[in-house]
């Protein structure tokens, strides 16, 4: 009889844990204000400026800082990038502090006599460099919008850089990574050629002291002072064509965003020369005719619809897209619904699209995680969204020991040669060839999502060429599939950029079988060249208005508020 009570006992505890509904996974909650970048000293920054009563756009301005002091390998002051804002009473717009190509750029200037690309000429070393926006972009932004002096902006920075930053066990893996070219790039040992290991302490004196000297003469220090003199003496001395005139002639621009609805919610995302804002609209007009939340997350039919707009989406970015100031570019068109339904006339869930049915060419793909994000919402209801890079992993390579900062290497991003793929294995064409004074095309897609009027989402990641589709399944996961956001960033993600025709996915995440019926219906799947596919800091607002940060367990990235 005790031995049936037992059973009987383990049957009803057994059914009862089979009914248990699993706790979800949510991040950091907070009820005021929020911010999650790729490492926590620059979480930390940004939430401290909020805390002193400043706003969402104060902390733009510091963390850009402090993640070129805490994140090298992607923060910079030596590279640009792109800010989208909505202010507490729903006004929107976007700043692109994006590089620009030196004046004595040409469009042949990568290719030999024979008209081939040279390798590494516009990926490593001086000659790949654009010209810097980040500085210009912070006091841009500050100028413009913020509340606090720039002493309290750019002070935090300056601290860190002399009390050092501790080397995390992803960051020692990096350095470790890329020494070799470290060494190809630069004549003399930098800083970063010593055995870093995980608990270090990283000091940046020589940073600490270019921060010091913008702080006390402002901008133009960097851009026509002592330091412009000594950043383009330093180019020029390896190999580099940048001069004093183009920091002198450097200007950020404030642009209209890419605005667009997806069922009752409105996208606000970056306009050209990014080409995320319109993608992400054409990718997600495409896709929302069909039912994803009645598919399911990452099902089949999901993935085959996401795919193949993908797919349409990026033949298009390769072909259209380019500076706005330098190009036409028929954005309107590329968004409209109408052309879109074209789009996407002859998909068939029967069977895979060719892409060589779409456009033509033979692309090999280098995959890349570079590039960062940040993710800011304050105590009176701002949002920003802020995507920088100095593209590659550490830029060009080349780190100015006088400074104490890398250089971009950010002209990789133009077409050296249309028809041929750049270091993320993106196509490009007339649109995006090189040009003095020419802002490069970018994927970077900093994103701010309303519902029904209100803020909604922040949401962006680095990636290279996966930067949209990154932003997109983490829209999707939330807004389809009910994921807290935290969950949304942790989902397993999936690419296709058109070209290679593949899909590409993240290894050991997704099931044999799903694979195994993608691969009927004729599409390739390639799990070995994406080990990381973008690293997402989103906030979401949830119903009761409290904020819910989700930092990407891919990276070291943080959530941090209060």
């Amino acid at each position: 009889m005790k031995k049936i009570l037992f059973v009987l006992l383990l049957f009803i505890t057994y059914v009862s844990c089979k009914n248990t509904i699993e706790p979800r996974k949510t991040g950091l909650i907070t009820k005021n204000a929020m911010v999650v970048s790729a490492r926590s000293e620059a979480s930390e920054i940004g939430s401290n400026i909020l805390k002193k009563d400043g706003n969402a756009f104060d902390a733009m301005a510091a963390m850009q800082l402090a993640l070129a002091v805490a994140y090298p390998y992607a923060g910079n002051i030596g590279g640009g990038g792109f800010m989208v804002y909505r202010k507490s009473n729903g006004d929107i717009g976007a700043l692109d502090y994006r590089e620009k190509a030196p004046l004595a750029a040409t469009k042949d200037m990568y290719l030999d006599e024979n008209g081939d690309v040279i390798p590494e000429k516009s990926t490593l070393g001086a000659m790949a460099i654009g010209v810097p926006g980040s500085l210009a972009g912070i006091f841009a932004v500050h100028e413009k919008f913020g509340s606090l002096p720039i002493e309290d902006i750019i002070k935090p920075s300056i601290d860190l850089a002399y009390k050092g930053v501790i080397v995390t066990q992803k960051q020692e893996a990096r350095i470790k990574k890329y020494q070799p070219y470290f060494l190809k790039a630069n004549k003399d040992s930098i800083l970063f050629d010593k055995a870093w290991k995980m608990g270090d302490t990283i000091k940046y004196p020589a940073l600490a002291n270019t921060l010091e000297r913008i702080l006390d003469h402002g901008v133009n220090e960097f851009y026509k002072g002592g330091t412009a003199k000594r950043l383009v003496k330093f180019i020029q001395e390896n190999g580099g064509v940048l001069t004093e005139e183009d920091l002198a002639k450097y200007e950020v621009k404030w642009r209209k965003p890419v605005t667009f609805k997806y069922d009752d919610l409105k996208i606000i995302s970056m306009s050209p020369p990014s080409s995320g804002g319109i993608c992400l609209a054409q990718i997600m007009t495409m896709i929302e005719p069909y039912d994803l939340n009645k598919f399911g997350h990452n099902s089949v039919k999901s993935i085959q619809v996401i795919t193949e707009a993908e797919r349409r989406a990026y033949a298009d970015r390769s072909f259209y897209l380019g500076d706005p100031d330098f190009v036409n570019i028929p954005g309107d068109t590329l968004i409209s619904k109408s052309y879109l339904k074209d789009r996407m006339i002859d998909f068939s869930f029967k069977k895979a699209t060719l892409s060589s049915d779409v456009s033509h060419g033979d692309v090999q793909v280098v995959e890349s995680d570079e590039t960062t994000h940040y993710s800011i919402v304050d105590q009176f209801g701002n949002a920003v969204s802020v995507t920088t890079t100095i593209n590659g992993a550490y830029g060009s390579k080349l780190y100015c020991s006088d400074l104490g900062f890398f250089l971009n290497n950010e002209m990789d991003d133009f077409s050296s040669k249309p028809g041929v793929p750049n270091m993320f294995g993106l196509i490009g064409a007339v649109a995006n060839s090189i040009v003095p004074e020419k802002r490069m095309l970018s994927t970077m897609t900093p994103t701010i999502v309303e519902k029904n009027g209100k803020l909604f989402m922040v949401v962006g990641t680095p990636g290279g060429s996966t930067i949209i589709t990154s932003v997109l399944q983490t829209i999707l996961n939330v807004h389809e599939y009910n994921m807290t956001m935290q969950e949304a960033v942790n989902a397993p993600r999936f690419h296709h950029q058109w070209l290679p025709d593949e899909i590409r996915i993240e290894p050991n995440l997704f099931d044999d079988t799903l694979i195994f019926q993608l691969e009927k219906l004729g599409y390739s799947i390639n799990e070995k060249d994406s080990p990381v596919i973008g690293k997402v800091d989103g906030i979401l607002v949830l119903d009761d208005e409290l904020l819910e940060g989700g930092a990407d367990y891919r990276g070291d990235d943080t959530a941090v508020g209060f």
